[in-house]
């Protein structure tokens, strides 16, 4: 598309912003369809352009909602986002984005789990703590049910990263080599 001036460029970026917000504000929404609905625009976003990274602060105050599914929707969006992280954010916040991997949600442990390899592919520096934090996760803390599960979600984690960087690894306080 040809520009004639950059009025038009600009108001087409305040309105992609505005829709942005409105997408990212559907994320609290008590209509778990529509945040659902705003949660996988945004994914999508992610993939494309740094346009979601804007609100990484927005996000990271997700973590600490009471709702599990909100937690769980920052959680992917985070890590979605961990390509475009040129201000190191999500470096900040690491120790309360695995926090989650203790959550009183086994899905949304289980979300943490799985979106770590992505973390962990964008910000090769944060591989090895990841990996220490993923040998402390405690599967044994949820029901009988779900303990087989992310004991697998763990192990697959786990794998994926070492493609990504085989680093040294880490259990119960001691670290060997592979």
């Amino acid at each position: 598309m040809q520009w004639s001036s950059g009025g038009k460029r600009a108001d087409l970026e305040m309105i992609i912003m505005d829709d942005l917000q409105g997408l990212v504000d559907g994320l609290v929404s008590g209509d778990n369809q529509h945040a659902y609905h705003c949660l996988k625009q945004l994914e999508n976003e992610s993939k494309r352009s740094a346009a979601v990274y804007f609100y990484i602060d927005a996000l990271v105050e997700m973590l600490d909602h009471p709702n599990s599914y909100i937690r769980t929707r920052a959680i992917i969006l985070i890590a979605a986002n961990a390509r475009w992280d040129a201000r190191n954010r999500i470096d900040e916040v690491i120790d309360l984005y695995v926090k989650h991997l203790h959550d009183d949600s086994p899905i949304t442990a289980r979300q943490c789990i799985k979106a770590l390899p992505s973390i962990v592919e964008y910000k090769p520096d944060l591989g090895a703590y990841v990996v220490n934090a993923l040998y402390n996760a405690d599967p044994m803390r949820y029901k009988e049910s779900m303990q087989p599960l992310i004991t697998r979600d763990i192990q697959k984690a786990l794998e994926m990263i070492n493609k990504l960087q085989p680093a040294p690894r880490q259990r119960s306080g001691q670290i060997w080599e592979k």
